[in-house]
C-alpha cells in the first residue's frame, strides 16, 4: 500500500520533462530517474498490468515513503540534472556499472630522445605537450594486448628513462630482436623515427597506408641486400594483416558506431558493447550488472551516462576527468529506446563535439548488428554463469572425495612460519567459493605459553618423525606442533565463542517473542555481530592444515580440547620423494584413516586445497617477514610509555644514541626541541637519572719545615 503523500503527488504530476526522486520512509533518496514526461513515467511504476519488466516494483512498494519531482526545461537538462543528483545522493538502487574513474590510454611522446609507448591512466594535457594519446581503452586487457602487439613487431624501447640511463649492456628485449638497444648501441636516428611513425599509424588504424609504406621499405631493403631489415618489415606487414583478419567486416559504410546488446535473467543483466570502426568489428566489451530491478530502458540510460559521460562521479566521490572518458562514436545502436533519449543524444553530442545519434533499428543492416550484440551478451552471461557452476561442481566433487557432511563453500587453512625457531607466526587464510576471502585472513603471533599438544599414536612426540613442515627438523618439530596447537586453539576458541553468542541471541529473541515483543532477524544478527570478537569468526565448512599425520593430530587435539567435534579437519602433505626415489603426489590425511588420499595436480579436488595451502604459506611468510623487520628496527625507546615516534626521533637526532640518552641529565633532555617535562618523567620511570660524578678531591697544601738539626 502506497503512503498517502505519494498517492496525492501522483495525481498532480506534470507532463513536462524532469527528474523524479524516490525516498524511503526515513527520507533518504534511494532512486533517481529522468523522464520526458514526469506524469506518464512516474505513474507507470504503480500501474497494475503494465507490459514492462518492472523488477523494481516489489522493492519500491516496500521502501517508498515519499516522492519528489523537479521540472526541467528540456530532456537534455533533465539528463544533466539526473546525473548531478545521482552524484550528490548516490542512491543505492541506481545502476552502477564501474568503479574506476580512469580508463587506460597509450602514450607516445615524439619529443623524447628515444620515444617509447607506455600505459597511462590520466593523460597530462599541458600547454605545449606534443605527446600523442591513443585510446582510451575500455579495459586494461585491451590496452595491454595492443601494447604487447606493438612491442612484439615494432622495435621501440620498452625500458623507462631511469633504466635506460643506468643500463650498461643490452637487455633481453634486444636479444630477442624486439629492441635496437639505443641505451648502449649506436642506433640510426632516422630508422628509429620511422618506427615511431609506423606505430602511430598502426594505432590510428591507418593500416592501408602503413602497409603500402612497409611494403616499399621491404622491397628497397631486399634490393640493397639488407635482408635482416627486410625481414623486420615483412613481420610488421604480417602483423597488420593478422589484425585485419581479426577485424570482421560487419558494415558496408565507414561510420564509427557502438552497438549495445542486452541479456537479462531476473535482476542479473549482461551488456555487450561492439566497437565498430570503419565498418569493421574492432573489439567487444562486456559488463555485468547485479541487482538490476529497474526496467531495461533505465539500465540502458544508466550505461550510456556512466560509460561515455565523465560527469558521473566515481565511487570515491571524485569526478571523472573528461580527458579519460571513452571516445564517443557517431552512432550508438541500442536494444531499447531509453526515456528522454533526445536529451541523452544532445548531451552526448555536446560532449563529443559532433552529432551523436541514438538508434533503435527496426529493419536493415543495423538490426543484424543489434542481434550480434545481443548474442554476445547472451554468450557472456552463459560463460560467467558456467564458471560459477563449475566452482560449485568442483566443490561438490571435493565433498564426495573427502566424505564431508556439506559442500565446503568456506575453507580455511593454517600455516606456521618461523626463521630458525624465531619470529614464529601462524596464519589462517580463507576461501569462499574458491576465491580468497581476505576479510577473514588472520595472523597470530605465537607466544609459546599455550599448552603443549598431547601426543598420540598418530602424533609423534616432539623430535620424532612426522610429515609436512615438521619433518626432519628434530626438536624444532615440537616447536611447530606447539605453535600450531596455540594458533588453532585461539582460532577455535573464538569460533566457539561466536557460536555461543549466536545461540544466546536466538534464545533471547525467542524469549522476547514469548513476551509478545517482536524481534526481527536483523536485530538478532546485530546482537551477534556486536560481540567483542566481531562477526568474522564463524567456523568454516572445512579446515585444512599444512602437513601430515602429526599436524592433523595437533589440529584435532586443539578442536576436541575445546569440545568441537563436528568440524571437518584434514591435513594436506606436499609432494615429495620417498627413500626408494618414488614420487609421492600431494596427499590428504583424514581423521581415523591410516592411508592418505592421493590427489593428482590436475584434479578438481586438488585445486581448492592447493590454492588454500599456497595462499596460507604466502601469507604466513609475509607476516613473519614483517614481524622480523619490526623487531630488527625496534628501539628500546619503543617500550617507554609516553615516548612517541616523533619524540624518539628528536632524542636520537640530538643526542645520537640510546646510551647518550640514558646518560643525559634532565637539563640536557629538556634542551632538546620538542621534549617536555612530561617526556622526561616518562623516561625516568624506565631509566633513572644518572648519578652525578663525585667532585674531585683537592690536594691539601703541604708546608715544608726544616729540622732544627739541619
Amino acid at each position: 500500500m502506497l503512503p498517502a503523500v505519494v498517492t496525492e503527488k501522483l495525481d498532480v504530476l506534470p507532463t513536462a520533462p524532469g527528474v523524479y526522486l524516490f525516498k524511503d520512509k526515513k527520507g533518504v533518496v534511494v532512486y533517481v530517474g529522468k523522464a520526458k514526461s514526469l506524469r506518464s513515467r512516474v505513474r507507470s511504476y504503480f500501474q497494475e498490468g503494465s507490459s514492462d519488466n518492472r523488477y523494481f516494483i516489489p522493492i519500491l512498494l516496500r521502501t517508498i515513503g515519499d516522492l519528489d519531482t523537479i521540472v526541467a526545461g528540456s530532456e537534455k537538462e533533465a539528463t544533466i540534472l539526473e546525473n548531478n543528483l545521482i552524484k550528490e545522493h548516490r542512491p543505492r538502487y541506481n545502476v552502477k556499472l564501474r568503479d574506476d574513474k580512469d580508463y587506460i590510454s597509450l602514450k607516445l611522446d615524439p619529443t623524447d630522445e628515444w620515444p617509447r609507448l607506455w600505459v597511462v591512466r590520466r593523460p597530462t594535457l599541458k600547454p605545449g605537450d606534443k605527446a600523442r594519446y591513443f585510446g582510451p581503452y575500455h579495459s586494461a586487457t585491451a590496452a595491454r594486448r595492443t601494447l604487447h602487439l606493438v612491442n612484439k613487431h615494432f622495435q621501440l624501447r620498452t625500458c623507462t628513462d631511469t633504466e635506460m640511463k643506468s643500463r650498461k649492456r643490452p637487455c633481453l628485449q634486444h636479444q630477442i630482436k624486439r629492441c635496437p638497444a639505443p641505451c648502449v648501441l649506436d642506433v640510426e636516428r632516422r630508422w628509429y623515427e620511422e618506427q615511431v611513425r609506423a606505430v602511430a599509424m598502426f594505432l590510428d588504424g591507418r593500416h592501408d597506408e602503413l602497409s603500402d609504406e612497409l611494403d616499399n621499405r621491404m622491397r628497397d631493403a631486399a634490393r640493397a641486400m639488407h635482408f635482416e631489415l627486410a625481414a623486420v618489415y615483412r613481420d610488421q606487414l604480417a602483423a597488420i594483416e593478422k589484425v585485419r583478419e581479426e577485424q570482421r567486416v560487419v558494415a558496408v559504410d565507414d561510420v564509427d558506431r557502438d552497438v549495445l546488446g542486452l541479456h537479462r535473467e531476473g535482476d542479473l543483466v549482461e551488456l555487450a558493447l561492439l566497437h565498430v570502426r570503419r565498418g569493421k568489428l574492432a573489439d567487444v566489451a562486456t559488463f555485468s550488472v547485479k541487482g538490476a530491478e529497474v526496467p531495461d530502458e533505465e539500465v540502458v540510460a544508466a550505461f550510456l551516462a556512466q560509460h561515455y559521460l565523465p560527469g558521473l562521479s566515481s565511487d570515491d566521490g571524485s569526478d571523472v576527468d573528461a580527458d579519460t572518458a571513452l571516445p564517443i562514436p557517431n552512432e550508438i545502436i541500442v536494444p531499447i529506446v531509453p526515456d528522454a533519449a533526445t536529451g541523452i543524444s544532445d548531451w552526448l553530442s555536446e560532449r563529443a563535439g559532433h552529432k551523436v545519434a541514438l538508434v533503435h533499428p527496426q529493419r536493415g543492416q543495423r538490426v543484424d548488428l543489434l542481434a550480434l550484440a545481443n548474442d554476445n551478451a547472451r554468450h557472456a552471461f552463459s560463460e560467467k554463469r558456467r564458471a560459477s557452476d563449475d566452482v560449485q561442481e568442483r566443490l561438490t566433487q571435493l565433498k564426495e572425495r573427502l566424505r564431508l557432511p556439506t559442500v565446503p563453500r568456506r575453507i580455511e587453512c593454517c600455516d606456521i612460519s618461523h626463521l630458525g625457531g624465531k619470529d614464529t607466526v601462524g596464519a589462517i587464510v580463507a576461501l569462499l567459493d574458491g576465491e580468497p576471502d581476505k576479510k577473514r585472513y588472520r595472523t597470530f603471533h605465537v607466544h609459546g605459553d599455550g599448552a603443549a599438544p598431547k601426543t598420540t599414536d598418530a602424533a609423534p612426540a616432539p623430535g620424532g618423525e612426522g610429515e609436512g613442515e615438521g619433518e626432519g627438523m628434530g626438536s624444532l618439530a615440537g616447536d611447530d606442533y606447539r605453535a600450531m596447537y596455540e594458533v588453532l586453539a585461539r582460532r577455535f576458541r573464538r569460533g566457539l565463542r561466536k557460536q555461543e553468542s549466536r545461540a544466546m541471541a536466538i534464545a533471547e529473541g525467542e524469549a522476547e517473542q514469548d513476551d509478545d515483543k517482536p524481534t526481527s532477524v536483523k536485530d538478532l544478527a546485530a546482537k551477534v555481530e556486536g560481540d567483542e570478537e566481531g562477526g568474522e569468526w564463524d567456523l568454516p565448512d572445512l579446515f585444512v592444515v599444512d602437513g601430515g599425520k602429526g599436524q592433523l593430530a595437533v589440529a584435532l587435539a586443539a578442536a576436541r580440547d575445546l569440545g568441537i567435534h563436528e568440524l571437518p579437519i584434514v591435513a594436506l602433505a606436499k609432494e615429495k620423494e620417498n627413500v626408494l626415489g618414488d614420487t609421492l603426489v600431494d596427499r590428504v590425511y583424514l581423521p581415523g584413516q591410516k592411508n592418505p588420499i592421493p590427489l593428482r595436480s590436475h584434479s578438481a579436488s586438488m585445486f581448492f586445497l592447493a590454492r588454500a595451502r599456497d595462499e596460507a604459506h604466502r601469507f604466513s611468510n609475509r607476516q613473519r617477514e614483517k614481524l622480523g623487520k619490526r623487531k630488527r628496527f625496534k628501539s628500546a625507546l619503543d617500550d617507554v610509555a609516553g615516548i612517541g615516534p616523533n619524540t624518539k626521533k628528536l632524542l636520537l637526532r640530538h643526542l645520537g644514541s640510546l646510551k647518550a640518552i640514558k646518560a643525559a641529565d634532565d637539563a640536557t633532555l629538556l634542551a632538546v626541541p620538542g621534549v617536555t617535562a612530561r617526556h622526561v618523567k616518562a623516561l625516568r620511570r624506565v631509566y633513572p637519572a644518572p648519578t652525578p660524578a663525585p667532585a674531585p678531591v683537592q690536594p691539601s697544601a703541604v708546608i715544608e719545615t726544616k729540622s732544627p738539626t739541619s
